[in-house]
């Protein structure tokens, strides 16, 4: 549903959840992204990283954003409660500040870190690269798994969760949606044995991927930590890739343990990570050879909140015509 609703002295639009499942697609999402992250490598975007305010009961969580060359400007905010997670985006225009948009963002939340994989999945995996382990079966683990569909010709995909029914729904679910066969596993290591491709998107506080489970060639896109107190990757993992990306250097100063702890510990430096924007704007090469191991350590930030928002509301825009 899409509806115009008064706020000051702009005539906004109001886009529900319904609407933004409805229009922002996969393809759509990482073709916007790549956009904006072209345009952030040559200085025609930008992005301000997570701040957390706290409070006994829950966390508000606020980024911003600008996408220049297009002209928006944006933030999400989102609530986390013990009751659930609350999520918003709030675009405008980049030229004069009127708000052009408030749009219900759980969905846009999902499909955007999927997206980021599949634009890493697309610069950094082999190109003939056919088979995904997804490493955790909760909401965010379907876009993943999609994204990387939408980029590489996937012939087969492995998922292991702790839950055993959580991986078997997963298994069916996907293997329906994607048309592609998905084998539930019983074992990280089992998951990633035949894996060109490999998904981390978990609540894992201590490393679920070692450094012994990876393979030369393989692409890792690890996903599911954004806090100094949770990591998926152990420092033997980080180290044995020849390519580290993120998808923002300061953000990841602040939120990816699984870079932190390996610097700190002097086994790794910052000058070694890779901003993916550079990578994808062309200032850096893509991978190199078909031997090296590459990691993209996605940590969701507001610039491809807002890539995706302008999806919908360019799209919203149609319904009112």
């Amino acid at each position: 549903m899409v509806e115009r609703i008064q706020l000051g002295d702009s005539r906004s639009l109001l886009i529900r959840e319904e609407q933004v499942r409805e229009v922002l697609t996969m393809p759509c999402a990482i073709d916007a992204l790549e956009a904006a992250f072209r345009d952030w490598a040559h200085g025609r975007s930008s992005n301000q990283p997570r701040q957390r305010v706290h409070t006994p009961q829950g966390t508000l969580h606020l980024m911003g954003a600008a996408w220049h060359s297009k002209g928006y400007i944006g933030y999400k905010a989102y609530f986390s409660f013990p009751a659930g997670t609350r999520f918003h985006v709030a675009l405008a225009s980049a030229h004069t500040g009127e708000l052009l948009a408030l749009i219900e963002a759980d969905w846009l939340g999902r499909i955007r870190t999927g997206a980021a994989s599949g634009l890493a999945t697309k610069y950094l995996a082999r190109e003939d690269a056919q088979t995904v382990a997804v490493l955790g079966a909760g909401e965010q683990a379907e876009t993943q798994l999609q994204a990387i569909c939408a980029v590489r010709p996937v012939q087969q995909a492995f998922v292991f969760s702790r839950t055993p029914e959580k991986r078997e729904a997963f298994a069916q679910r996907m293997q329906a949606q994607l048309n592609i066969p998905v084998q539930p596993c019983e074992s990280v290591e089992q998951a990633v044995t035949e894996a060109d491709i490999i998904c981390t998107i978990t609540t894992a506080r201590e490393p679920i991927l070692s450094g012994a489970m990876l393979k030369p060639g393989m692409h890792i896109n690890a996903a599911g930590a954004n806090s100094l107190a949770r990591r998926e990757l152990d420092t033997f993992a980080v180290g044995r890739c020849e390519r580290i990306t993120v998808d923002d250097p300061q953000q990841a100063r602040l939120e990816a343990a699984e870079l932190v702890i390996p610097v700190e510990l002097r086994k790794l430096s910052w000058e070694r990570v890779q901003p993916l924007s550079y990578i994808v704007g062309g200032l850096l090469p893509p991978r190199q050879s078909p031997e090296e191991i590459t990691l993209f350590k996605s940590l969701g930030i507001a610039l491809e909140d807002i890539a995706a928002a302008v999806v919908v509301y360019e799209q919203g825009l149609t319904y009112l015509r």
